[in-house]
C-alpha cells in the first residue's frame, strides 16, 4: 500500500442496539466518497435482509475508507458492530481488530446495559475511547443529564463529547477529525514474521472461503505460501485485497492493513475465527492471541421439516458457522423428528436469526425444538454429566443433584418502572443484589437469575414492563442445585421428545396445563379421539382431549326402533377406538413455535 502505516486508523462503533451507529456508519461512507451519492440507501454496512426487516445489526462489517486531512491521505478501517446482547460475540471479534473505539449514545435514552458491557470489552483491549451524544436532531434529547452519565463511566471531559446527529449529518465531520486526532495507529513492525488475524470469513460458492483478516506484524503478498497456525493447513494466496463495499484486489498488504485473501478453501472446517495467519517458510514465533471462547447459553433441535433434507442442513450450518463463528451443533435423533442437530446459541434472539437464515439464504426450511439451557447432573455413581436436552437426563433413581447455571443480570431503567420489573425478576426466581440510581430518574439494578428463566420470555416481558425503556445485558456466573423435574408431554400415550423440557418444580403444574391448552388449540382434529397429557414421570399433571371429528351416522335412520340408531353408534365408536390404536398424530410446526411463547411462571 502506498500509505503509511502511521496514517492508517482502525476503529469500531460501540453502541446499544438502536442507537444510531448504522446511520453514523452510513455518513461516514457519504462524507469520505467511499460511496456515490446515486447508490446511497439506508443501512448500507446492513447487506442481509432481516438486518434491514428488524432494524439491527446482526453481522459485524468491515469497510475501507479513503480521507483528506490537512493534505495528507489516510486510511480509515471502521468494522461496524451489532448492539444486541444476543450478538456480544460480534463486538468482541471487531474489538480484537481495532485500536480505537466511537462511544455512540443515544441522547433521548442515555447509557444502557449493552453499551456499558462493550465498552468494558474495549477497555480491556486498552481500546482508545471517542464518546459521541448521537441524535441531538430530537426534540426530545437530554444533553446536559446523558453528558453527566458519560463523564461518570469513563471519566472524560465534558468538552471532549461530540454532538452528533447521524441523520443530519451534524458532527460527523468532527468525529472523523477526531479519529484521525486521537486514535492511535497501528503498531507492528512491517520486516518481521507474518502475523495477521482472522476475524471473519464468508462462503462464496464459486471461489471457495472468502478470509478476512487484520495485520499485526510483516507483510503478505499475492501468490505467497501461507499456513494457518491453529490448524497447521497451508495455500498459496490467489487474490488479496482490501475491503471497500465490494472487494477490491490489490497486490501487497502490510502490518497494519485489513483486508481479505481467497485461495480456494472449500471445506469449510479448515477456517477458524481467531486463527492467526503465517508464512509457511519463515513462521511467527506465536500465534495471536484470539477471540474469547464463545461459550453457548441456549441449546435447541434443528431438524429438517422434510427428512432427505438432513445433508443439505449440514452442509447449511457448516457454511452458516463460518459466517457466525458462535453457533455450535452436534448431530442427535429424535423419535418424533428422525435426524437432526442440536445447536448452541448465545440467546434466543440468536436462535431465531439461525432459523431465518437457514431458511432464507440455504432455502432449508427446520423445526425448531423447545430451547433448553445446559445442566449439570450429579449421579448416584459420583459421575457429572453435563446435559442439553431433557432426553440426556438419566432416571429419577440415578440423580443425586442437578445444578443449573446462574446468570448476573444488570438492568437498566427509568425509576418509573422499578416496581414491576422488580416483580418480573423474583417472579422469575432472582435474588437482588443491589438497586443503584445513577441519576435522579434512572436506576440500575443487578440480579442473580438462572439462565433457564431467561431464555423464555424475559426479554419481551422486560420491554412491555417498561414501555421500552429497561435495557438489559448479563454475564454468566455459576452452576447452582435447582430442584428440577422432567415435563413430558404424551399425545395418546406415545411420548413426543421433542417437546420435553426441563423446569422448575414450583412451575411444572402451571406449565404443563398452559401446553396442554395450547397444542388442543393448535392440533387438528383427527378421525379419533386425541388425550393431550403433561406428565412428570409416571404422575400425569394435566390432560386435555380434542374430540374427534363426527360423521352423523344415523341420519340415514328415520322412524323405526332406537335399537338400530344405537347399534350404528356402536359400530361407528368401535371404528373409531381402531383408528386410535393405529392413527398417527401430527404435531404442527406452530405447536412448536407456539410453545416458546408460553410463560413458563
Amino acid at each position: 500500500m502506498s500509505i503509511d502505516k502511521k496514517n492508517i486508523r482502525n476503529f469500531c462503533i460501540i453502541a446499544h442496539i438502536d442507537h444510531g451507529k448504522s446511520t453514523l456508519a452510513d455518513r461516514f461512507l457519504e462524507i469520505t466518497n467511499t460511496i456515490p451519492q446515486s447508490k446511497m440507501q439506508e443501512q448500507v454496512l446492513d447487506n442481509m435482509e432481516l438486518e434491514r426487516e428488524r432494524g439491527i445489526t446482526i453481522k459485524s462489517h468491515a469497510v475501507q475508507m479513503n480521507y483528506t486531512y490537512k493534505n495528507e491521505n489516510y486510511i480509515l478501517n471502521l468494522i461496524d458492530t451489532p448492539g444486541h446482547v444476543d450478538f456480544s460475540y460480534e463486538v468482541s471479534r471487531a474489538i480484537a481488530s481495532c485500536e480505537g473505539a466511537l462511544l455512540v449514545v443515544d441522547a433521548t435514552q442515555g447509557i444502557q446495559a449493552q453499551t456499558i458491557a462493550n465498552l468494558y470489552k474495549a477497555l480491556d483491549h486498552n481500546l482508545h475511547i471517542i464518546p459521541v451524544l448521537n441524535k441531538m436532531d430530537l426534540p426530545a434529547a437530554k444533553p446536559e443529564e446523558v453528558k453527566d452519565q458519560i463523564v461518570d463511566l469513563i471519566g472524560c471531559k465534558r468538552e471532549d463529547i461530540i454532538e452528533a446527529s447521524a441523520k443530519t449529518g451534524m458532527g460527523v465531520q468532527t468525529i472523523i477529525e477526531r479519529i484521525i486526532e486521537v486514535i492511535p495507529p497501528p503498531s507492528g513492525n512491517e520486516n518481521e514474521p507474518l502475523q495477521a488475524l482472522i476475524f471473519d470469513s464468508v462462503f462464496n460458492p464459486y471461489r471457495g472461503i472468502i478470509v478476512y483478516f487484520r495485520i499485526f506484524n510483516g507483510k503478505i503478498k499475492k501468490g505467497d505460501h501461507v499456513k494457518f497456525v491453529n490448524t497447521g493447513k497451508d495455500y498459496i494466496v490467489d487474490e488479496l485485497g482490501i475491503l471497500k463495499l465490494n472487494l477490491v484486489p490489490c497486490e501487497e498488504l502490510q502490518a497494519g492493513n485489513v483486508g481479505y485473501l481467497i485461495s480456494g478453501i472449500k471445506n469449510v472446517q479448515e477456517v477458524r475465527v481467531g486463527d492467526t495467519i503465517t508464512h509457511y517458510d519463515n513462521p511467527c514465533k506465536e500465534s495471536i492471541a484470539g477471540f474469547e471462547n464463545v461459550k453457548p447459553m441456549v441449546f435447541a433441535g434443528l431438524y429438517p421439516t422434510d427428512p432427505s433434507d438432513y445433508d443439505n442442513l449440514r452442509s447449511s450450518l457448516e457454511k452458516l458457522q463460518l459466517n457466525d463463528a458462535a453457533l455450535t451443533f452436534v448431530p442427535e435423533s429424535s423419535a418424533a423428528l428422525g435426524f437432526g442437530f442440536r445447536g448452541g446459541f448465545l440467546g434466543l434472539l440468536h436462535m431465531e436469526i439461525v432459523r431465518e437464515r437457514l431458511e432464507r439464504e440455504f432455502n432449508v426450511s427446520v423445526i425448531n425444538t423447545v430451547p433448553n439451557v445446559s445442566y449439570k447432573v450429579y449421579t448416584t455413581k459420583k459421575e457429572i454429566i453435563e446435559v442439553h436436552n431433557p432426553s440426556g437426563l438419566p432416571h429419577q433413581t440415578y440423580i443425586e443433584k442437578i445444578e443449573e447455571p446462574y446468570i448476573l443480570a444488570q438492568i437498566i431503567t427509568k425509576a418509573d418502572f422499578v416496581g414491576p420489573i422488580l416483580k418480573l425478576c423474583i417472579d422469575k426466581r432472582g435474588i437482588l443484589k443491589s438497586q443503584t440510581y445513577l441519576t435522579t430518574d434512572r436506576v440500575e439494578i443487578i440480579f442473580e437469575m438462572p439462565l433457564a428463566e431467561v431464555v423464555f420470555d424475559f426479554y419481551d416481558k422486560l420491554k412491555s414492563y417498561s414501555r421500552g425503556y429497561a435495557s438489559f445485558d448479563y454475564q454468566f456466573l455459576d452452576y447452582r442445585p435447582a430442584k428440577l423435574v422432567k415435563l413430558d408431554i404424551l399425545l395418546n400415550g406415545e411420548q413426543v421428545d421433542a417437546l420435553s423440557t426441563l423446569i422448575h418444580y414450583d412451575h411444572a403444574y402451571s406449565y404443563g396445563r398452559k401446553m396442554c391448552e395450547k397444542l388442543k388449540e393448535l392440533i387438528p382434529r383427527q378421525q379419533f379421539e386425541v388425550a393431550i397429557q403433561a406428565a412428570i414421570g409416571s404422575k400425569i399433571i394435566a390432560r386435555e382431549t380434542i374430540k374427534p371429528l363426527r360423521k352423523d351416522v344415523t341420519a340415514k335412520c328415520y322412524g323405526g326402533d332406537i335399537t338400530r340408531k344405537r347399534k350404528l353408534l356402536e359400530k361407528q365408536k368401535r371404528g373409531k377406538k381402531k383408528l386410535k390404536q393405529i392413527g398417527t398424530v401430527e404435531v404442527p410446526q406452530e405447536a412448536f413455535l407456539a410453545v416458546l411463547k408460553i410463560d413458563r411462571s
